[in-house]
């Protein structure tokens, strides 16, 4: 779309562009992957979530500590038998950034999958 494009004077009316609705703390892929397998669960285990998302542990603590001073998850720390566990949940925050994440990625799908303007027309 070029600046020159009689269609962006219509997008600036109706809203900015849908990227401009994606949260960079919920975005990047891990994240985004912590999330969606703890809106499918009440409580999943870490050693589930680092399997699931092909993560080490290292990578996958730091992911769940920006989540966690976000506000997005709750982490439980606690045992089963005698190995220490740590639990991951959804908060409602988390639930509600999760879900206006899908809501940016379903209108950006959208707009990509809207058909294009005629050949020749301004912006093609």
């Amino acid at each position: 779309m070029s600046v020159e494009d009689p269609t962006a004077a219509r997008d600036d009316q109706e809203g900015l562009h849908p990227t401009q609705a994606l949260d960079d703390t919920v975005h990047q892929r891990v994240r985004l992957g912590v999330l969606t397998i703890a809106r499918e669960a009440d409580r999943v285990e870490f050693s589930f979530m680092k399997k699931q998302l092909a993560v080490t542990d290292g990578n996958l603590s730091r992911h769940l500590k920006v989540l966690e001073e976000s506000g997005m998850i709750n982490l439980e720390k606690g045992y089963a038998g005698r190995r220490p566990r740590t639990w991951v949940t959804l908060t409602r925050e988390g639930a509600q950034a999760l879900d206006a994440e899908l809501r940016a990625l379903r209108a950006l799908v959208l707009r990509l999958e809207a058909p294009r303007s005629a050949p020749g027309a301004p912006g093609t």
